[in-house]
């Protein structure tokens, strides 16, 4: 597939103009897929700068891009104008250190985590892989909000790996020091039955009742943001500082300081849900959301705000 002159112009510039560029599915505060998401988190984590192209806005580009540099997937990083690989490359070349080496910048810490699995869960894992069969180890990634995920997986030399209980648990490079005092725990109980993974800085959106958040707003100690369509707050609404996430109230909601406590408003609490995460994925560390929505505040704070 030959490249538009003037697209291929396009992209020779980009490339002339900054040293490192990914180009990626979405952005890196928000990528719209893993492969993205892997790749801008490594960069992130080398503390470099580097210019991104969302290619789900640009769709001359998405399919340009490939064609420019051969490859055809993306995530693609490019560094002095030549291409580096997708993601698999990547995060290859960020575990050996080459990626270090190529930007510049220090080599990575290998240090591995200190991590506990408690004797049900080791019990549980050791019987696990050896079923799997021989050459396996527990995979644990763990990503910029500090959620892990296990998997197993083959054994890799080259991993960060750190030994407990006789459980080999691998970590690539980034999530190695993500991971430290996560603890691994098997229960059944009222959270069910099977793994549960805990970390001491998981960042989550805590859960309010109307009542709560009602009281709090009436001291001054919450900003509610009601998330509803127009529509849905002619019917019902509450008095808030916010009215809609969108255009200039989103601008002025994420404008706040981080530690704002806030709470999000809908119908019955699922989309204010959504809101809240994307909030805290932007760094709010206090974020609630109203459970029951405004279905709830009519139930527990006002009987005059009708329901529907």
């Amino acid at each position: 597939m030959n490249v538009d002159p003037a697209l291929r112009s396009r992209i020779d510039a980009l490339l002339q103009s900054n040293r490192v560029v990914l180009f990626m599915k979405g952005d890196p505060s928000m990528p719209q897929c893993g492969f993205s998401a892997k790749a801008s988190g490594i960069l992130n984590g080398l503390g470099i700068d580097y210019a991104h192209v969302n290619v789900l806005a640009d769709p001359e580009i998405r399919e340009g891009i490939k064609a420019y540099g051969d490859w055809p997937t993306i995530p693609q990083l490019y560094v002095d104008g030549e291409l580096v690989g997708g993601s698999d490359i990547v995060i290859q070349m960020a575990n050996s250190g080459e990626l270090h080496t190529l930007l510049g910048v220090a080599a990575p810490d290998r240090t591995p985590p200190t991590i506990e699995i408690t004797p049900a869960a080791a019990e549980m894992l050791r019987g696990a892989i050896a079923d799997a069969g021989a050459g396996y180890a527990l995979q644990v990634s763990v990503d910029a909000d500090y959620r892990a995920q296990l998997q197993l997986g083959p054994i890799d030399p080259q991993a960060i790996a750190a030994e407990v209980d006789g459980v080999r648990a691998q970590f690539d490079l980034a999530s190695a020091p993500r991971a430290q005092g996560l603890r691994i725990d098997w229960v059944d109980d009222e959270r069910g039955r099977g793994l549960v993974v805990e970390h001491p800085k998981t960042r989550t959106v805590k859960s309010i009742s109307a009542a709560d958040a009602a009281r709090m707003l009436g001291d001054g100690a919450l900003t509610l943001v009601d998330v509803r369509a127009p529509e849905e707050r002619a019917i019902a609404s509450v008095r808030v500082p916010f009215s809609v996430l969108d255009g200039d109230a989103a601008s002025e909601v994420e404008a706040l300081a981080k530690d704002t406590p806030l709470a999000f408003l809908c119908h019955h609490g699922r989309r204010s849900a959504a809101a809240a995460d994307h909030f805290r994925r932007l760094g709010f560390t206090n974020v609630h959301n109203v459970e029951g929505g405004i279905d709830a505040w009519s139930q527990q704070v006002d009987a005059a705000v009708p329901r529907y």
